[in-house]
């Protein structure tokens, strides 16, 4: 049963957008989108990523605020409350059951990586690496990876920190907390963006990530394209959702929805001028995953004027990038379990508990690392973006929607179109992709 709680909501619009960009920017944004961009053409792959936020990311995130602020509630309970309102049976909660617990399965390994980030905070500031060779600090990654003890103590702190804010509530926890982190984080990655152009080697990278290469610009890429553009906003896991619950009645779901993609993109372009520059000047090559951030800069930070300093710089970066996705992982399911009368505190230790255990078990076995990982990018953000498409295009009452939208009849038949139509389809393309049985 639920019981009839307050419902907090955040201070202004621009607590949401701070929020929601602070959901949207995480890891991925530090190393994947430059890498990426490098690979599938440039200025180019920018093109179509740009093309693909606008058809399939901000569409879908427009979705997911209309649902959270029309429901009030959290994503269970909103979208059982808006199937009702439909008509509809109550299968349609599926949509926020599988957003809680797709939250919950990635910030199980994904605070195992946001340790590693702590750890390499404490050895940049330590000046650790700064003396060691290539071979002695790609061995040192390989023996944090393989350090169960180490590993736990920057796993069980990463979630303390976490814990702590979302405990704390919707207003003076997570609202404070992107107001103070966000600016932060923007502001060091202005100071990094400035240091990498001194220090680096500007031209090289700009043209890495900006030359456009139109014979990379393959079927793949454009895939690839999607699938950022998707997974980069936080869609489909009842972050979005349950933040937009929380969203001012006077706010325009539209406008926010587009400031929020564009820093989410602005800090993923700004990332790479200031990582690949710094990777370039020193004649390293630029490498996918994990090895770009946690081997391939510790070496180059260890060749440059003042690399301890600014590499610690960077890594507090990251570590405030990971700590803002990490918070809208968990609050749709602490929302959920506020609703059925269970205090914050209690839901926020419960479900912490439940994720430290299944960081455990990413840390004991990389299978489930890998499983956690692949399960939720794969299978279960891409289908709950899809629902949240579906359900919005074609099951909400279009009168309600566009009450919730305030858009007049020009712009919605054009978002509508977008939603109903063009999005479902992008989406549908990345879930077969992924799963490997389209475009390779």
């Amino acid at each position: 049963m639920t019981q009839a709680t307050e419902h907090p909501n955040w201070s202004n619009r621009w607590t949401f957008i701070l929020a929601a960009t602070g959901s949207a920017v995480g890891l991925g944004n530090i190393w994947k989108f430059p890498y990426i961009t490098g690979e599938y053409g440039g200025g180019a792959f920018v093109l179509v990523y740009l093309a693909c936020i606008a058809l399939i990311g901000i569409p879908v995130m427009m979705a997911e605020i209309t649902m959270g602020r029309r429901g009030q509630e959290n994503p269970v309970d909103a979208s059982l409350d808006l199937a009702k309102e439909a008509g509809q049976p109550p299968f349609w909660g599926i949509v926020g059951y599988a957003g809680v617990l797709a939250g919950l399965m990635i910030l199980m390994f994904y605070s195992v990586v946001a340790g590693w980030v702590l750890e390499y905070v404490l050895q940049s500031a330590s000046g650790n690496y700064m003396v060691a060779n290539a071979e002695q600090i790609e061995a040192n990654f390989g023996a944090l990876t393989a350090d169960f003890n180490r590993q736990l103590l920057w796993h069980s702190l990463f979630l303390i920190i976490t814990l702590t804010v979302v405990a704390l509530g919707v207003t003076k926890g997570i609202g404070k907390a992107v107001e103070i982190l966000m600016p932060l984080l923007f502001v060091m990655l202005g100071i990094l963006l400035v240091y990498s152009f001194i220090n680096g080697d500007p031209a090289q990278a700009i043209a890495f990530m900006f030359q456009p290469d139109f014979s990379k610009l393959s079927g793949e890429a454009v895939l690839v394209a999607m699938g950022h553009a998707f997974f980069t906003l936080s869609l489909g896991m009842g972050a979005i959702m349950v933040y937009g619950s929380y969203m001012p009645r006077g706010a325009s779901i539209a406008k926010t929805g587009l400031i929020v993609a564009g820093l989410d993109t602005l800090v993923a372009l700004v990332a790479g001028l200031a990582v690949f520059p710094i990777v370039f000047a020193n004649g390293l090559e630029p490498s996918a995953g994990p090895g770009l951030m946690f081997v391939t800069l510790p070496n180059a930070f260890a060749a440059m004027p003042g690399g301890a300093i600014f590499g610690t710089l960077f890594f507090a970066l990251v570590a405030i990038a990971a700590l803002s996705s990490a918070i809208s992982l968990i609050e749709p399911g602490v929302a959920w379990l506020e609703r059925r009368g269970i205090k914050r505190v209690v839901a926020v230790l419960g479900l912490g508990m439940l994720c430290w255990i299944g960081g455990i078990a990413s840390i004991h076995n990389g299978d489930v690392f890998n499983f956690l990982d692949n399960f939720t990018a794969k299978y279960m953000l891409p289908l709950g973006g899809l629902l949240i498409a579906v359900f919005v295009g074609w099951v909400m009452s279009r009168n309600h929607v566009q009450a919730e939208t305030q858009m007049n009849d020009s712009d919605m038949a054009k978002w509508f179109f977008t939603l109903r139509y063009i999005a479902p389809v992008g989406v549908l393309l990345v879930f077969l992709h992924s799963l490997g049985l389209f475009g390779g």
